[in-house]
């Protein structure tokens, strides 16, 4: 098995808790951040520009989304321009779809033609990836965001989506594949294993680190501890 320092694929922190953000944000192995609307509203955020200023006021040097979140392409496009002056580290999230189901593609073509670096979230099928593949600007880094730990949740296998993504996104060098929403571990490695350029997980799974390569053995006694232990504190009797 390989160690974390070893995997190709760059692990992105995705979260917005300030404190949780810093503490990821100092890790080396974190090689940048992403955050979403519905992350900032369980944080409790009330003011979106004032909370972005402050986390960019102390990262500076690494890759950060932060998302669009009307739901008018117009106003869309207002405040992708907006996001994108804050920092010249910030990628703009812009959702494959509006709540309508109309496509972002001449969203994306236009704000790729100004050079503003994008990252295309909450595609889930191969036909999305080919389509805003096509329209994304060979000459700007940007990211194409799949949700695998969702398309999971349906029962589906995501590895062949995620492979076949791979494979679309190499008509555009410039753009790098994301494997969003994972679900455990173990999908750090899977990603790495078919080439994915990064994964965004959250601290919840990112705790979980150090049992790579953990003994099984022990961890097998571990468990059986904490069942024994949990039972002593329940003070349970039969």
């Amino acid at each position: 098995m390989k160690k974390i320092n070893e995997l190709k694929v760059k692990i992105f922190a995705d979260g917005a808790d300030k404190a949780g953000m810093m503490e990821m944000y100092k890790k080396p192995f974190i090689k940048g951040l992403t955050t979403n609307p519905t992350l900032m509203n369980k944080a409790g955020i009330t003011d979106y520009r004032i909370f972005a200023h402050d986390i960019l006021s102390i990262i500076k040097d690494k890759p950060i989304s932060f998302e669009v979140f009307s739901d008018d392409f117009k106003e869309m496009e207002r405040q992708a321009l907006e996001i994108a002056s804050w920092g010249s580290n910030v990628y703009v999230k812009i959702p494959i779809t509006n709540t309508k189901g109309e496509t972002c593609y001449s969203l994306v073509k236009k704000m790729a033609g100004q050079k503003v670096k994008l990252n295309i979230t909450a595609i889930m099928t191969l036909s999305q990836i080919k389509d805003v593949v096509a329209v994304l600007n060979s000459n700007v880094p940007s990211y194409v965001s799949v949700f695998a730990g969702r398309i999971a949740d349906t029962g589906r296998d995501p590895v062949p989506i995620m492979s076949a993504a791979v494979d679309i996104l190499r008509a555009n060098p410039s753009s790098e594949l994301i494997w969003a929403s994972p679900r455990e571990l173990l999908n750090i490695f899977q990603a790495d294993d078919i080439g994915c350029q990064v994964i965004t997980v959250t601290n919840n799974i990112l705790k979980k680190l150090s049992l790579v390569g953990y003994d099984l053995d022990e961890y097998s006694l571990d468990t059986v501890k904490m069942f024994y232990r949990d039972a002593q504190l329940a003070n349970f009797e039969i």
